[in-house]
């Protein structure tokens, strides 16, 4: 009995012990993030007429200072397609994820930022819709810009940004030869895509930083300002057209690093 009654005290120690070390390790942990442990996973999220391929500059200075990039092509077919695109690219990181879109790509990333990885969110030039709302609503809501336009729809739904405006409206800071190269390889989006309400905003409950262009012919820099206010988002503004993330690829890359490291 006493030989019993000894076996049991040590499992009871030894138990005891691992409980210990595993509370400290939990509590070096929490440390270790309350200090401002890097994010090291970014995923980045193009928006409507355009494609991945244009984040190439902020993925070259991104993984050059260490951090995983993945950049997500969405199908611009709707924004459930687009959102379950992101998610499924979020679910393949193997930690946190600082999530980034530009333009439409941040309606996308409002919703696809409820992935339990996604750490915090980064608006680039981009819509920041509230639950229920629409994309086309903040698209109405803007001043007029005579500089930018969008196609009617076509016979199989697509819309793109007019041809004649592409230049002035959506990459006026670049020059015309990679512009009119840009505008040849648009990706079109179905115009319903902007019909579609937000069924949950991800900024309501993750920390979110944003970018104002303010030289913004596509989306009207006060209406950035306006969604990123109401958002509480911690703003930096940039000047540049609605391409900022090709244009000034070294200043977005400091703001996601900065997200990435202030969480």
């Amino acid at each position: 009995m006493k030989t019993t009654c000894k076996w049991f005290n040590t499992i009871k120690l030894t138990l005891v012990a691992t409980l210990l070390i595993s509370c400290q390790l939990l509590i070096a942990t929490g440390n270790a993030y309350a200090q401002g442990v890097p994010v090291k996973n970014i995923v980045l999220v193009h928006g409507a007429f355009a494609d991945g391929s244009g984040w190439k500059g902020v993925y070259d200075i991104l993984t050059k200072k260490g951090y995983h990039v993945s950049i997500v092509q969405n199908p611009l077919t709707s924004l459930r397609d687009d959102v379950a695109e992101t998610q499924s690219v979020i679910e393949a990181q193997d930690g946190p994820v600082i999530l980034v879109g530009h333009s439409w790509g941040g309606t996308v990333i409002t919703e696809a930022g409820l992935h339990p990885k996604v750490s915090g969110l980064v608006y680039v030039a981009a819509f920041m819709p509230d639950k229920g709302e629409t994309t086309g609503k903040w698209v109405a809501a803007a001043p007029a810009a005579p500089e930018a336009g969008f196609t009617a729809t076509d016979r199989f739904g697509f819309v793109y940004f007019d041809p004649m405006k592409f230049h002035a409206g959506f990459a006026g800071d670049l020059s015309k030869a990679q512009s009119d190269f840009m505008n040849a390889s648009q990706v079109p989006i179905i115009g319903k895509c902007f019909e579609e309400p937000v069924e949950n905003a991800a900024w309501k409950m993750k920390p979110s930083y944003a970018i104002v262009a303010t030289e913004d012919k596509a989306l009207n820099p006060e209406t950035e300002r306006v969604m990123y206010k109401r958002a509480h988002a911690d703003v930096t503004e940039i000047k540049g057209s609605h391409v900022i993330f090709i244009s000034q690829a070294e200043a977005v890359a400091e703001v996601i690093m900065k997200a990435a490291t202030q969480l």
